[in-house]
């Protein structure tokens, strides 16, 4: 019988193919924003920041939301957030209007988070590893292509500002689109409808949360870091450490994505088959680790791009494994628990551009390698912890 809830994910994937574009909007715009709003570029990437900000004040209620009142709502809310976020940013010339624009941007981030995965995993039980790393896959389309949308409306001499107005038509769109599809009854993970026969079957000890749900919620951190560093800095990266154009600079962000989507497109056909989620979640930072340690020690152009390409390949789907794990450990109330992770993904979008904005300010622009390199072994570490207490805690 063929999958219901295919057409929804559908606007669900749309969502998120936009959000790729979303994510680097700010960073490919650094010049045009600080013309804009009148504000120096460092001042512009802490925009980061505020949508971080918005993410982690949402996150603290839309999981439960999410719980309560169903997936759908709170997925269009998000939608329709979006839509003042792009058509407010280019129309405004207020930093703090900016900022206030940005923190919604990230509660409508969290709310598509905290609606839009647990609906997957329950429109789609048995590949939910491969339903939510696609998710992955579509935001590394979106930011593939979006450096060569602005190449194009800078060569035709066409506002940036059309880079937000698109994506904000686009969101209208879908948000729309979603309210009349049909979503997965969503009570049936409720805590006092989980099979106690099921969940003894599955478990030879419960789950400690302060232990294997702890460490999970960290990788939620470190995942996002790794990506962050990369996603705000590379362009400055490319052209102030390794001394590429402007131009050129831009354009690793396009190998950074490309990388994202061969590696999640890799993923979403080899989990639950013939890899597990927790193997990749050591593997990809140790990659990572290596990537960078040959671009900190050799800067030529062509090993510049394949280290951004397997940087990108590496750092990519790993926070939506982390998703899936958490639902695999906690198997009652999914918006509540991966709630906690998305919490600490936004810390990550918050201290992250702070933290490396000090480093760059203080030190210099490769101290976000040596950054990146510390939580790219954190992040091993913990993987290697959950990986020990899954062969604990699972039949």
């Amino acid at each position: 019988m063929k999958n219901p809830y295919i057409k929804t994910s559908l606007g669900m994937y749309l969502n998120y193919f936009m959000l790729g574009m979303i994510n680097i909007i700010i960073a490919s715009n650094m010049s045009a924003l600080s013309d804009n709003y009148n504000q120096p570029v460092e001042k512009i990437s802490l925009l980061v920041s505020a949508i971080g900000i918005g993410k982690l004040i949402a996150l603290f209620f839309a999981g439960r939301l999410s719980d309560k009142i169903g997936r759908k709502p709170i997925i269009i809310t998000g939608s329709f957030l979006y839509l003042l976020f792009l058509v407010g940013i280019p129309l405004m010339s207020s930093y703090p209007v900016a900022f206030v624009l940005a923190i919604t941007a990230g509660i409508a981030n969290s709310l598509l988070d905290s609606g839009t995965y647990p609906a997957l995993i329950e429109s789609f039980p048995k590949k939910s590893s491969s339903a939510t790393v696609l998710v992955k896959a579509i935001m590394s389309i979106g930011a593939t292509l979006l450096p060569f949308i602005l190449a194009y409306l800078v060569s035709n001499d066409i506002s940036w500002g059309w880079s937000f107005y698109a994506l904000g038509i686009l969101f209208m769109i879908s948000g729309i689109y979603l309210i009349f599809m049909p979503f997965p009854a969503f009570k049936s993970n409720s805590k006092d409808k989980v099979d106690s026969e099921v969940y003894k079957n599955r478990f030879k000890e419960e789950p400690k949360f302060w232990g294997e749900g702890l460490a999970i919620i960290l990788i939620g951190f470190t995942s996002t870091a790794l990506f962050v560093v990369w996603q705000t800095w590379l362009p400055e990266l490319g052209s102030k450490f390794i001394g590429l154009s402007e131009n050129v600079s831009v354009k690793l962000l396009s190998y950074f994505s490309i990388g994202a989507l061969v590696s999640v497109l890799l993923l979403a056909a080899l989990l639950d088959k013939l890899i597990k989620p927790i193997t990749v979640m050591i593997l990809y930072p140790t990659i990572a680790f290596l990537s960078m340690l040959s671009l900190f020690f050799v800067q030529s152009y062509p090993i510049v791009i394949i280290m951004t390409f397997i940087l990108g390949l590496s750092t990519s789907g790993t926070f939506q494994l982390a998703i899936t794990v958490m639902t695999q450990f906690f198997v009652k109330n999914k918006g509540t628990t991966t709630s906690y992770v998305n919490i600490a993904g936004s810390a990550a979008f918050i201290l992250v551009p702070i933290i490396s904005s000090f480093l760059v300010g203080q030190i210099g622009i490769s101290m976000t390698l040596v950054f990146d390199m510390v939580i790219a072994c954190l992040s091993v570490l913990l993987a290697v912890f959950v990986l020990i207490r899954g062969k604990k805690v699972f039949q």
